[in-house]
């Protein structure tokens, strides 16, 4: 399946697509000293968070699609050097609002780190226009 959205999303720090299929996708992101926010090399949760956007958005597949609201929890502390793997999957959609859940694990061990509900939306036309 082509991916239709966030194409210009930048991968060190959103993530890579591995895996597109209808309504769900997988992404993993490679998390880096740019990434600490101190010496014992704990990752900052926006970068998870960065991530499990990115494959809300890409399971959507809207070229406009975008962000409404999010529910949260981030579970497990993430460390430089590890890999987690976001996957994304539609729940439901109402017209142009669409729910999708995210679940975020270590890509070693499958330990989940990160859980949430994202509200997407799909507008008319692009947010900046």
């Amino acid at each position: 399946m082509e991916q239709k959205t966030h194409n210009r999303a930048n991968p060190k720090y959103c993530g890579r697509v591995v895996r597109l299929e209808d309504g769900e996708a997988e992404v993993e992101l490679d998390l880096t000293e740019e990434m600490i926010v101190d010496e014992k090399g704990l990752i900052h949760g926006g970068f998870t968070f960065s991530a499990a956007d990115y494959a809300a958005m890409v399971a959507v597949n809207h070229p406009l699609v975008v962000l409404a609201g999010a529910e949260v929890k981030f579970l497990k502390p993430t460390k430089v050097g590890e890999t987690i793997v976001s996957k994304a999957k539609v729940v439901s959609q109402e017209g142009k609002k669409i729910k999708v859940e995210v679940s975020s694990f270590r890509k070693s061990n499958q330990e989940k780190v990160f859980e949430g509900n994202f509200t997407c939306i799909i507008p008319s036309k692009h947010v900046l226009d």
